[in-house]
């Protein structure tokens, strides 16, 4: 976090969606970002989209579709690109675990603790202190303010900043990612309120990890949404769902 601490954002383009939704493309250093505002009366509160790491320019329909449900209900979002992910430089030890990953599934094999271990907790490292860094530079705009959410991407980032991040409030988490074993022990401490959501038949998610995980985050308040379907089929009344838990929570 210390070197990313004071790091400059700068607005790069802007252009109003339908409906008079505000979206400004930034960097923050060399990580490039995106910022929706609503167009009612600021400061709105503050949704952090995490996307998965396959590069922001895939992610855009389902984030901006994200953006535009949000500020609907009044909500300023907005989403930074992950380490070694879309125009960012990558590093070996990555895409070394991205390979022995794919060939594990490839031949049917179990994905063994150090591969999860050497393909996530890299991406945690990294990507956490450029969350905090990113939410220290949005909160300072006249038109973001607290409360603030997290929504998406790798569930142990969400996990490492919901113990780490006081500012956090409320987190919907989806539990379609690998989990390292040590992370099981972070999720203990997490305690802000989560909407946690589960595809029954997701082909590449360890459904009973996903279940032993939701054991044992600590919150007092937490809820586990699961739908019959693969990966890719979050059916829309999830979205309403999550959407129903961020009002709640931050209004």
């Amino acid at each position: 976090m210390a070197l990313l601490k004071g790091t400059t954002m700068h607005f790069t383009s802007e252009h109003r969606l339908d409906g008079g939704v505000l979206e400004r493309a930034f960097t923050l250093g060399e990580i490039p970002g995106i910022l929706w505002t609503p167009p009612a009366s600021a400061p709105a509160p503050l949704i952090l989209l995490s996307p998965p790491p396959l590069g922001l320019r895939r992610m855009y329909p389902r984030l901006v579709a994200r953006a535009r449900h949000a500020a609907a209900d009044g909500f300023a979002t907005a989403t930074i690109e992950p380490p070694g992910s879309g125009d960012r430089p990558g590093w070996p030890a990555a895409e070394q675990a991205r390979a022995d990953l794919r060939r594990a599934v490839e031949a049917g094999e179990p994905v063994s603790d150090e591969i999860i271990d050497a393909l996530v907790l890299p991406l945690v490292e990294r990507a956490v202190p450029e969350w905090r860094a990113a939410l220290d530079a949005l909160l300072s705009l006249p038109e973001t303010g607290g409360p603030v959410g997290y929504s998406g991407g790798v569930i142990s980032i969400g996990i490492r900043l919901a113990v780490v991040e006081p500012r956090l409030s409320a987190a919907v988490l989806f539990a379609g990612s690998f989990v390292p074993r040590c992370m099981f022990e972070e999720a203990r401490r997490v305690t802000i309120p989560l909407h946690v959501l589960l595809q029954w038949d997701d082909e590449g998610n360890d459904r009973q990890a996903a279940l032993d995980l939701f054991d044992a985050f600590g919150s007092k308040e937490k809820t586990l949404h699961a739908n019959m379907g693969g990966h890719t089929g979050v059916p829309p009344f999830a979205g309403d769902a999550a959407a129903r838990f961020f009002t709640r929570h931050l209004k």
